[in-house]
């Protein structure tokens, strides 16, 4: 009986061990294609939200900020695949986590700006400068880098507080956009206009609902099922924030919409043939 326990336990544990080894493998080949994707199309999407900036037109300078975190984040997992002593693992450890907390920030940052675009049209214009934006991205950055003693709290408290911090952000992103949609009939913004500031509210939602709350999630319940599924979803992210990109750039939501209402006419096209023909057969 014992000898039957012993051999059903050491199997279980062969088992659970070809398991782990092989989801390892696989996220260290996820890891190494999401760095080989993201990092040329973030300095590409950079360059080219840079020539967008203009007193008229201060969103992508978030933007822009938002893709240097996750360049840093990409860059760390790069440098953490590789073998190194322990202290520079804890210490890229740091920088990244300030790139995932700087990378919430900058997307609070884009969702309030194109809330006032809606919602305070009159005040958003005449304070619409270069150096009001760029001095937040300052004050973003300082707020990220001054989180560094939270990382001498005991270990025990550190899951809670981190939980705490990325789940800040979610009431602030639901206000926005509600508060957004509310706005919209009273607003004299161009309907393109508006679909694309929708568009982004809604973007920066789902993207910190699917790939950073399941991460809040984990550190606050500490389900460890939750641990590599959420730490895949922050990897995920870089990749993500570079639809906003897309959304900032004119027409983009016009297009999506043609292309999709297109697709939808097609299809309406073929089952009404389809139909003829079965009418006609029959």
């Amino acid at each position: 009986m014992e000898e039957a326990f012993t051999a059903n336990t050491s199997t279980t544990t062969t088992n659970y061990n070809n398991s782990l080894g092989t989801f390892v493998i696989v996220q260290v080949v996820m890891t190494s294609t999401i760095i080989s994707i993201g990092i040329p199309l973030i300095i590409m999407a950079i360059c080219s939200l840079y020539s967008l900036v203009s007193n008229d037109h201060v969103a992508p300078i978030y933007v822009i900020n938002l893709l240097i975190s996750d360049l840093i984040q990409l860059c760390c997992l790069i440098l953490r695949l590789a073998p190194l002593k322990v202290e520079i693992h804890a210490t890229l450890y740091f920088i990244y986590f300030c790139g995932l907390i700087a990378s919430v920030g900058f997307m609070v940052c884009v969702a309030m700006e194109r809330f006032l675009v809606i919602a305070c049209p009159l005040w958003y214009r005449f304070r619409r400068t270069t150096k009001t934006p760029v001095l937040v991205c300052v004050v973003v950055w300082a707020l990220t880098l001054a989180n560094l003693p939270i990382f001498l709290v005991n270990k025990k408290v550190l899951p809670i507080i981190f939980g705490i911090i990325f789940l800040l952000p979610l009431p602030l992103f639901i206000f926005f956009l509600g508060g957004t949609i509310r706005a919209l009939s009273a607003s004299r913004v161009p309907p393109e206009e508006k679909r694309r500031i929708v568009g982004i509210l809604v973007l920066v939602l789902l993207i910190y609902t699917l790939l950073f709350l399941p991460r809040t999630i984990y550190y606050l319940t500490k389900q460890d099922y939750l641990y590599h599924l959420s730490h895949m979803c922050l990897k995920l992210s870089p990749i993500a924030d570079l639809l906003l990109y897309v959304f900032m750039r004119k027409g983009s939501i016009d297009k999506l919409f043609a292309s999709l209402c297109c697709y939808r006419m097609d299809s309406n096209d073929s089952s009404r043939m389809d139909s003829n023909i079965t009418s006609s057969t029959v």
